[in-house]
């Protein structure tokens, strides 16, 4: 259990009021972390937090817009605010106004994607590695996705930022890891989410989906939660730079 054991780390958590973001943010307070669950809406962070207190964890709700800089940093001084000190980050919100081939997506619409999905990211690990490093190290999850990896004809956009989140995960494992600042991301496949609705809703996305992935499923949040564990934990502490994929085996599959 050690291996896995997250007592007297501090986890921030964006996008964590539900669907992956939640179940990172609720299996770290399991292990033992104080965390800190943020979103958009201060209201729909607020319940996650209470249950996690009432459950004996350590819990505090932060709204955070990734899109406002000055949000993100308000995020990060929060948390250190409130506890102190920041081990684990896990950038997991994300955004995709656009479903549809790239070519069609509205100039203004690419920007946000890029601004949200690879800036906040940018920025706020700007804000929180620096801290990470002065306490002896740490360790940033970014929470990316399959459409990282493959063409997709209606995800064209998203799939850039995707793919850039990877790279920021190689380039910051190369800068911190003399200072024991681990980087990696999560790759998961299609997963029963709100986010990925227009994905699993349809039924004939869906069965053409889960017809490739040889488990025949798409995945849970909660099965994209244990990786997360592991990477913030021990267990974790000689893997940075790395992309893990879990997706049901469907980047395998032909």
């Amino acid at each position: 259990m050690s291996l896995f054991d997250l007592t007297g780390k501090v986890a921030l958590v964006t996008g964590s009021s539900r669907g992956i973001g939640e179940a990172i943010v609720r299996r770290f307070a399991e292990h033992g972390a104080k965390v800190v669950v943020s979103s958009r809406s201060l209201e729909s962070c607020e319940p996650v937090a209470a249950d996690i207190r009432a459950n004996g964890g350590e819990a505090v709700a932060i709204a955070c817009n990734i899109n406002q800089a000055e949000q993100l940093q308000a995020l990060a001084d929060g948390a250190r605010e409130r506890f102190g000190r920041i081990d684990a980050l896990v950038c997991n919100a994300a955004i995709n106004p656009h479903f549809g081939p790239s070519q069609e997506i509205p100039d203004s619409a690419f920007d946000k994607v890029m601004h949200g999905n690879i800036g906040s990211i940018h920025r706020l690990c700007r804000m929180v590695i620096p801290g990470m490093a002065e306490n002896g190290g740490g360790a940033v999850i970014i929470v990316s996705s399959v459409a990282g990896l493959k063409g997709n004809g209606m995800l064209g956009a998203y799939g850039i930022s995707k793919a850039a989140d990877m790279q920021i995960a190689r380039n910051l494992a190369v800068e911190w890891g003399p200072k024991n600042v681990r980087v990696n991301c999560i790759a998961p496949g299609l997963v029963r989410t709100e986010f990925a609705r227009a994905l699993w809703d349809d039924p004939k996305t869906y069965e053409a989906t889960v017809k490739q992935y040889p488990l025949r499923r798409i995945g849970k949040p909660d099965e994209i939660a244990g990786a997360a564990v592991f990477l913030a934990s021990s267990a974790g502490n000689f893997t940075t730079g790395q992309t893990i994929v879990i997706d049901g085996g469907g980047t395998i599959a032909s």
